[in-house]
């Protein structure tokens, strides 16, 4: 049983969060359509592309570097409705194991990309004054979602979002560095041994006294 001390955000600072993700993700689509014409923009022309003021622009994308960096990635990134369409599993632990490994197969075929994009997150976060900025796109809580989705009959809300903020400690980039660079696991070990404690940790939340 999850711990129920954990509180989560209210209305306001979601729909703010919320928002923020909103800017984000325009600003890439715009930085995505200005690369697929051959074009290598600055944040500045993304902006304009998008209708977002450029010091808005900025908060999220520092450089020109920190927003082309991402660019292949979210091209590549799996959406909610592409991982989980009518031929997805029904069963919560087979869902998070399919975010699991799709998102581990995503770091592995773009590994100096995320390298790079962790290192940009990492110095961002250096650097933070007034709270969480998402300057990251949140894409793991959603896939999670997706996953966990199921779960609503069964578990409290509560529950089911204390369980995606543990899955999502296991998933993504941060997870296969240390599968790989920490316990130095090979990529079929790494993927592997993240899928397996997914796995159980959804299990464990599952479970009850008695049952």
């Amino acid at each position: 049983m999850f711990c129920e001390t954990m509180s989560s955000p209210t209305p306001e600072r979601r729909e703010r969060l919320n928002q923020k993700l909103r800017t984000r993700a325009a600003l890439l689509q715009a930085a995505r359509e200005q690369v697929a014409a051959g074009e290598t923009p600055t944040v500045a022309e993304v902006a304009d592309a998008a209708r977002v003021s450029r010091a808005t622009a900025y908060r999220y994308f520092p450089s020109q570097e920190s927003l082309l960096v991402e660019v292949p990635l979210d091209i590549a990134a799996p959406s909610v409705d592409a991982l989980f369409g009518d031929d997805a599993p029904s069963d919560p632990e087979d869902r998070a194991a399919l975010v699991q490994n799709a998102l581990y197969d995503l770091v592995r075929d773009h590994e100096a990309e995320f390298r790079l994009f962790l290192r940009a997150s990492v110095l961002r976060g250096l650097d933070q004054r007034d709270g969480p900025d998402p300057f990251r796109g949140a894409r793991r809580a959603a896939l999670l979602d997706g996953a966990l989705a199921p779960l609503a009959g069964e578990l409290p809300a509560a529950e089911i979002e204390h369980l995606r903020t543990a899955l999502s400690m296991l998933v993504g980039v941060e997870a296969t560095i240390v599968l790989r660079d920490v316990l130095r696991l090979d990529h079929t070990q790494a993927r592997a041994a993240g899928e397996r404690a997914v796995r159980q940790l959804v299990r464990a939340a599952r479970s009850r006294p008695g049952d």
